[in-house]
């Protein structure tokens, strides 16, 4: 049964807030009544940092993260390795990159990988511009942080081979058993990978 709402201004809002991804409309009513027992002060901040974040916020022109400015902080950070370029699927990889604290090269983000079933091909991703920066020298290494499918190893093999010219070094992030895992449970491929990625046993 259909839900009723006492006012079209609330399920229209309701109905707004169902667009988001995760998001039902039990929890789109919840958060919509939420806003409205607010101070309206609140309210209109939160409008309006949502209005401006789709207005204002800009894509970096070097690696393509999301930035305040035309080039974003990391880019700009005389500090970071630029002989690094840490290559991502979105910005979300880069905040989790980020928080690990264990890098502190360079990123580029493609804005997807290529999956034909998604109607995503190269020319839909950011690989020239990763291609021109790698030209342009001062890169040792692309280290491409994909996710390990079908479609994240075709996107590195694509990029590996649009890089060849360059003798760039590429490496990919280690592929192993996560912790807590069972090694019978594991799926051949991955144990696979494991043990060609192996290390040497440390004390």
């Amino acid at each position: 049964m259909e839900q009723q709402y006492p006012s079209a201004l609330l399920e229209r809002a309701v109905a707004e807030f169902a667009k988001l991804p995760g998001i039902g409309r039990k929890t789109a009513l919840r958060l919509s009544l939420h806003l409205l027992r607010r101070q309206t002060a609140d309210v209109e901040a939160f409008g309006e940092a949502i209005v401006r974040l789709k207005r204002e916020v800009k894509y970096c022109r070097v690696c393509h993260n999301i930035s305040d400015g035309e080039v974003c902080p990391i880019c700009s950070d005389r500090r970071r390795d630029g002989s690094q370029i840490c290559v991502v699927e979105n910005i979300q990889d880069v905040m989790a990159v980020e928080n690990t604290q264990q890098f502190n090269g360079l990123y580029h983000v493609l804005g997807g990988i290529i999956s034909p079933m998604d109607g995503l091909g190269p020319a839909d991703l950011e690989i020239d511009s990763l291609v021109s920066r790698v030209e342009q020298g001062g890169i040792d290494e692309v280290i491409l942080a994909l996710s390990s499918t079908m479609e994240g190893d075709t996107t590195n093999f694509y990029i590996s081979r649009r890089l060849a010219h360059t003798g760039v070094r590429l490496s990919v992030i280690a592929r192993g058993i996560s912790v807590g895992d069972e090694l019978e449970y594991t799926d051949e491929v991955t144990l696979g990978r494991s043990i060609l990625n192996r290390t040497p046993l440390s004390n």
